[in-house]
């Protein structure tokens, strides 16, 4: 082989090694725009379920929070129901003892003002009377004890109050024990 031989096919081999190299990189940036692309979406698929695992977090954060505020003023509302339920027994006492008749008008005057100062004190605690007398029987305020006929009320009216019921902060503490006309 002559030199000019030799350099020809140098300059070929040239040629061709650089062809490849371009087409090397070529391939190259295609891949990397390929693995690019569908890295991509994974990255956008990443992102979405994280967002959606955070929107769920922070909407149980927020239950949890009305959750543990609803308990809380639930415990303040209630915390009175032991203590005025066992009231309730010196309330029917007093009443009872209001009831007797006595010579002393100052003394039946007096104990009068005690019990109404002792039920405004409970009023603003929350505390209320259930009306029975004339109303409707209703058993989620009343207990029937008895059944009469009784002409003056219309059947399922409440005729007499053996015993009153109270409701404290809309709550129920203990029903009126009434009789019902049939």
């Amino acid at each position: 082989m002559s030199s000019e031989e030799k350099d020809l096919k140098k300059e070929e081999f040239k040629e061709q090694e650089e062809a490849v190299e371009s087409e090397t990189e070529e391939a190259e940036e295609t891949v990397e725009t390929e693995e690019a692309e569908t890295a991509e979406p994974e990255k956008n698929e990443e992102e979405e379920a994280l967002n959606v695992q955070y929107m769920r977090l922070m909407a149980d954060f927020q239950n949890y929070r009305k959750r543990v505020e609803k308990e809380k003023s639930d415990i303040y509302a209630y915390a009175n129901e032991k203590i005025v339920s066992q009231l309730l027994d010196v309330i029917d006492n007093f009443e009872r003892a209001l009831d007797v008749e006595t010579q002393d008008e100052g003394f039946a005057e007096g104990m009068k003002l005690i019990f109404k100062q002792f039920m405004d004190v409970l009023e603003k605690s929350g505390l209320e009377e259930i009306n029975a007398l004339g109303e409707d029987f209703d058993p989620n305020f009343h207990n029937a004890i008895m059944m009469e006929d009784n002409p003056e009320f219309e059947s399922g009216k409440v005729t007499f109050v053996m015993q009153k019921g109270y409701i404290l902060n809309k709550k129920v503490i203990r029903p009126s024990m009434v009789k019902v006309n049939n």
